[in-house]
């Protein structure tokens, strides 16, 4: 098995996290090939990506109030993300859903965008935006509000509060919040309160990340081709061969069982316990 087919089984059995994960770095990679202008040292995102403050461009293209949260203008710029949105997931899963992980992903950087936009519509101001900020810190400050006193092991640091890792990230925002990257600020800002609001919605009985569900099975059965059912005549067959259908039903068992072991030993020990024989195998299953 090579490292692509190691990377294709690793994104099947990984959770939501993990894709987005994934998303973000490929996004990146894209993003690396077409947008960065090498002779400037920077990326020059079209209007189609980014989300702009300009009416002319994000009235027309919509979509962008959701695709500029998988896209970031530097290495560091998505590793940091990408740590933190790891680490704020593996929070939210603990108490959640990861349905719920990722309409409350995809509903924060849509409210964070038309936060961003009416902010700098009000300042008077125009720009464009890329980065997953303002989308992780909906996360972060969603599992703070329903559990800030959790105790969290930092590296250097040692045990401290949750409330107190978001609360350090909140006010940095809110000091340079008229320094530089005003619009980055605001989204950040922006993504924090949906989180918050999220949680009290969800604890009094409204869970908002069902819109996503709702949106995507609508699009789905749009989009679903009707499947024709045409007369079809039927021929029986009396001579049933029960020996050699038994045989296959045990050997699907058998597989099954070596695939369920092998599951069972990637949620105890991890992925990286399989050997380079059990990888194999469950590539092959998987297909």
């Amino acid at each position: 098995m090579n490292i692509l087919d190691d990377l294709k089984l690793q994104y099947k059995l990984g959770g939501i996290t993990n894709k987005l994960i994934y998303w973000n770095v490929a996004c990146f990679l894209v993003s690396l090939l077409f947008f960065y202008e090498f002779s400037a040292g920077s990326f020059n995102f079209p209007t189609w990506i980014a989300l702009s403050t300009e009416p002319s461009n994000f009235i027309l293209k919509p979509w962008t109030f959701l695709t500029y949260s998988f896209f970031h203008d530097g290495f560091w710029h998505l590793l940091f993300n990408m740590v933190v949105l790891n680490f704020s997931s593996s929070l939210f899963l603990t108490f959640f859903t990861e349905k719920q992980l990722l309409g409350l992903y995809i509903l924060s950087a849509i409210f964070a965008g038309i936060a961003f936009v009416t902010g700098y519509f009000i300042l008077n101001l125009s720009a464009s935006i890329v980065g997953a900020s303002a989308a992780i810190m909906g996360v972060l400050v969603a599992v703070t509000t329903y559990q800030p006193l959790m105790n969290v092991r930092l590296l250097l640091i040692g045990n401290v509060k949750l409330w107190h890792i978001s609360a350090v990230i909140l006010i940095l925002d809110l000091m340079q919040f008229r320094l530089d990257n005003t619009g980055g600020h605001i989204s950040h800002l922006s993504g924090a309160l949906f989180g918050f609001i999220y949680i009290k919605l969800l604890q009094n009985g409204t869970d908002l990340s069902k819109v996503i569900s709702v949106i995507t099975a609508f699009f789905a059965s749009s989009f679903k081709k009707q499947a024709s059912t045409p007369f079809k005549k039927v021929h029986k067959n009396y001579s049933r061969p029960v020996e050699k259908r038994a045989s296959k039903i045990v050997t699907k068992d058998k597989a099954q069982q070596q695939i369920d072991e092998i599951l069972d030993k990637i949620s105890k020990s991890g992925y990286d316990s399989l050997t380079k024989e059990e990888k194999e195998f469950l590539f092959k299953a998987g297909k």
